[in-house]
């Protein structure tokens, strides 16, 4: 396609999501596999969707799929093949310089690969070879913390566990997560405000709340299925506020591709009743500013006698530091906040009486809240506006962290955690016989950190792209190629794959939509959603090649092959996943049954203590936590540009690009742009379609040499002093060091530039 910007002025979804289905399909699988795959998505017999975490309604339509799930599922049952005969045709050099998104397209990886540095090709192996290979190079580390055991959330519960166990044996606690680039600060900002790391909502509340405020995320493209959950609730008369920077299609309209009379009309479900436009970096002073308002309000109704509109009772009963809390927030200078958020202390004003109005209200967010430097904090004080009016732990109140891989939460509940605590510790020496390590391993940064300094020589990844998703490629990519040992499971090729190490593999995997043939019998795995639920998955296609493996089994046969089968009968649980499971619920207990359990319609939901109000915390209440700053990244107070934050466009999936389009917001056939708000541009002189420059600062408003050139200007409805641009393209903007402190996770949301318009 041509390149354009074509303002978009219809609803999310509609005839457009169905046409880009359709084309889905038609360029990359056989129609009749491709509507078996569909119709088996979501259902009690099939398998979970590859995409987004949204769970799944207890009475699913026929077709309970969305467009980016479709994407998801027409991109890993492809036809096309990445066979030993295109890997004979290319080297890695000649990889390496095609774009990433015609590395994917290539097709299913199909065989086990080993580099071959002398004809710098990769070239087949066989497994048992392979796997022996990789075994006696890890026995050959002196310390197992030199090796990185890379985790992607689209690992099943029973994959994610064998790896845990491998890693532990082997004798390290280095899991750097995708968790650890989205949505750690939940875990770590969750569990001391209210000792449990998950959301508290079931599907379920938002049948009941009359109030969902969207903040810092974008469900028309990162997770759809949401969509018809706001469209119910626009259609009870429940308020929906969206609170963002950029105006994204996804929370104004809806049109459900389900629904015959929308449809037939064009004509959508209106969703968000208030939109504001916050600053990037902005949410924790718009925070505190509403709680200002809630503070005040409700002092001053009960000094003129009547009742206060916050949850005293609540407050009293089950929370600490509600009175440093109060100090803070009425303390805090109202022009500093209105200067920092970007938004007028009117609106801030009109936002607070809505939530003062509302009896049960549910606050979802996405990585705009979470990737800042102050992550966990930002995360934090969603939850005290919640705690003043006893939002957690009621029908159809809380709060509702939206995930993005399918199972990148369930990956954690089993045991993928670089912190792993006492309990999870013994209970692995209770049930397999060995002394687990105790210090804690790395994380996301810290491995890559440790990579770059050389105190790690090993990286094995379950899956993702860990490369292309990391900060400063500039720095990371030639660290990268001095390991001594990297393994890949994956179902396409990628630019990971491509960083080749002194000794490197591939190794090709079942997806996630095919069927799983172990010893004559089918198996299925289990995942757990964003809301705890965790059901079964089962593929229904025939392998895209005979020699695939399941994760399971390759690592079962990593691990088997390094530490033999003593304690750990690594082949009976590769062939029968309902040992896997039995050792589960051993380590776990919240898994108690779990055979019997997962193989009911539905799955079984996990027990949060949070959602029945008790407060697993050392306080042994919910924690209101004090943000002494008004920024989520001290680096801006200084800066003399502009704030850029790093989206992901419509035709895309974390680092997997589908196609060069953002339909929502206007883009066609074209990545290299810079969204500016009118005003913003104005003030600068800039016009839509000019080339600019942006160069990142360093924290005390230098410049850096980190840049991006000739980027198209968008003029975009956002907030001012904002810009934004497309992830990972952007990635190298940010440095290893620009992180929360307290979760490990990039600033990606959060990154000074300058702007200068090209010559």
């Amino acid at each position: 396609m041509t390149p354009k910007i074509k303002p978009y002025t219809g609803a999310a979804a509609g005839w457009g999501a169905v046409r880009a289905v359709v084309n889905s399909i038609r360029h990359e699988m056989n129609v009749q596999h491709g509507l078996i795959a569909l119709f088996h998505m979501n259902k009690v017999d099939g398998f979970d969707c590859p995409g987004c975490a949204w769970p799944d309604p207890k009475h699913t339509s026929s077709f309970d799929v969305c467009e980016n799930g479709a994407k998801a599922v027409s991109w890993e049952a492809t036809e096309k093949r990445a066979d030993a005969e295109f890997f004979k045709t290319h080297t890695v050099d000649e990889l390496l310089g095609w774009e990433p998104r015609l590395l994917e397209q290539s097709g299913r990886l199909t065989t086990p690969l080993k580099y071959d540095p002398s004809a710098d090709k990769y070239l087949p192996i066989e497994w048992e070879m392979a796997f022996a290979e990789i075994a006696q190079k890890l026995q050959s580390f002196d310390d197992p913390n030199v090796v990185e055991f890379y985790t992607s959330g689209r690992a099943s519960n029973e994959a994610a566990f064998l790896y845990q166990l491998f890693a532990r044996m082997y004798g390290t606690n280095n899991f750097p997560d995708c968790s650890n680039m989205c949505h750690e600060p939940t875990s770590i900002g969750l569990m001391e405000s209210i000792g449990v790391g998950k959301g508290t909502v079931k599907l379920e509340d938002f049948e009941h709340c009359d109030l969902v405020i969207c903040i810092g995320h974008n469900p028309g493209t990162n997770h759809p299925r949401m969509l018809t959950s706001l469209r119910e609730v626009a259609l009870r008369g429940a308020k929906i506020i969206a609170i963002n920077p950029m105006q994204e299609v996804g929370l104004t309209n809806f049109i459900s591709p389900q629904n015959p009379y929308e449809m037939l009309t064009d004509k959508g479900t209106p969703l968000a009743d208030d939109y504001y436009h916050v600053r990037v970096g902005g949410d924790i002073a718009l925070m505190k500013g509403v709680m200002r308002c809630l503070i005040e309000l409700h002092e001053k109704t009960l000094s003129q006698g009547r009742e206060g509109i916050l949850d005293i009772e609540f407050v009293q009963n089950h929370t600490n530091g509600y009175r440093e809390l109060r100090t803070d927030v009425l303390n805090t200078d109202w022009q500093h906040i209105v200067e920092s958020c970007g938004l007028s202390e009117e609106d801030i004003q009109r936002l607070a009486a809505s939530y003062a109005s509302s009896q049960s209200t549910i606050i979802c967010y996405g990585m705009g809240i979470t990737q800042h430097e102050h992550g966990t904090r930002n995360v934090q004080q969603l939850v005290n506006l919640l705690l003043l009016k006893g939002n957690i732990g009621k029908k159809g109140a809380g709060i509702c962290p939206l995930r993005g891989h399918s199972n990148v939460q369930g990956d954690r509940t089993v045991g993928i955690t670089e912190k792993p605590s006492s309990e999870l510790l013994h209970n692995l020496n209770k049930r397999f016989g060995f002394i687990p390590p105790s210090q804690f391993g790395h994380s996301a940064i810290e491995s890559m950190k440790a990579i770059c300094n050389g105190k790690s020589k090993a990286l094995i990844c379950l899956g993702g792209n860990f490369a292309a998703a990391m900060p400063d490629y500039a720095v990371t990519y030639p660290k990268l190629k001095e390991l001594e040992l990297t393994v890949h499971l994956a179902t396409k090729l990628n630019t990971s794959h491509l960083l080749v190490s002194k000794n490197s593999y591939v190794f090709p995997v079942l997806g996630r939509t095919e069927k799983d043939l172990q010893k004559g019998t089918y198996q299925f795995v289990s995942v757990e959603d964003s809301m705890s639920v965790v059901h079964s998955s089962c593929g229904v296609l025939t392998p895209a090649s005979e020699d695939l493996k399941s994760e399971c089994e390759i690592i079962a046969g990593i691990a088997k092959a390094t530490l033999g089968q003593e304690k750990v009968n690594w082949d009976e649980l590769k062939s029968n996943y309902d040992k896997i499971r039995d050792h589960i619920e051993e380590v776990f207990p919240d898994f108690s049954n779990y055979n019997e359990r997962v193989r009911k319609p539905g799955g079984f939901t996990l027990t949060n203590p949070a959602a029945e109000r008790r407060w697993s915390t050392a306080s042994g209440r919910a924690n209101f936590v004090v943000a002494s700053n008004l920024l989520e990244d001290p680096m801006i107070a200084n800066k003399k540009g502009i704030v850029l934050a790093t989206v992901r466009s419509h035709d895309q999936y974390n680092t997997t690009i589908y196609g060069m389009d953002d339909r929502y917001r206007g883009v066609y056939g074209q990545r290299d742009v810079l969204f500016l708000s009118k005003e913003t541009a104005r003030s600068m002189s800039i016009n839509e379609g000019e080339r600019v420059n942006i160069i990142a600062l360093e924290s005390d408003g230098t410049r850096s040499d980190r840049r991006m050139n000739q980027l198209k200007v968008v003029i975009y409805k956002m907030a001012d002093k904002t810009a934004a641009t497309y992830f990972p393209e952007s990635n190298h903007m940010l440095t290893l060091d620009h992180f929360d402190e307290r979760s490990g996770i990039p600033a990606y949301k959060s990154i000074s530039v300058e702007i200068e318009i090209c010559d």
